[in-house]
């Protein structure tokens, strides 16, 4: 067996040693949805949108539970147009990655 660094084994739920491995690499954003008339919080739910090394792009709405995690959903279909978010302290919509 191949000795690995303590830094990347970690133990599991059951006990067992396990080896924390890169599935992939990229950049990440984070999004709210807001009342556009209040600005109040209009859903709980996060969407997490990654966009991985080689330029795929990965979503998920991150759900809160009651017990303070939260749950990963994949979106039926990924949305393939470009999008812009609306960025609070700046007060103008941007692409959703900044290049």
């Amino acid at each position: 067996m191949t000795k690995y660094p303590e830094s990347v084994l970690t133990k599991g739920k059951s006990g067992k040693i396990e080896l924390r491995t890169l599935v992939s690499r990229g950049k990440f954003v984070i999004c709210k949805y807001l009342d556009p008339e209040t600005l109040q919080l209009a859903d709980k739910k996060l969407k997490l949108t990654l966009k991985r090394d080689d330029g795929e792009i990965e979503e998920y709405f991150l759900i809160p539970l009651k017990n303070g995690r939260y749950l990963m959903v994949t979106p039926k279909k990924k949305e393939e147009k470009e999008r812009k978010v609306w960025n609070l302290s700046e007060h103008r919509a941007e692409p959703l990655w900044m290049d």
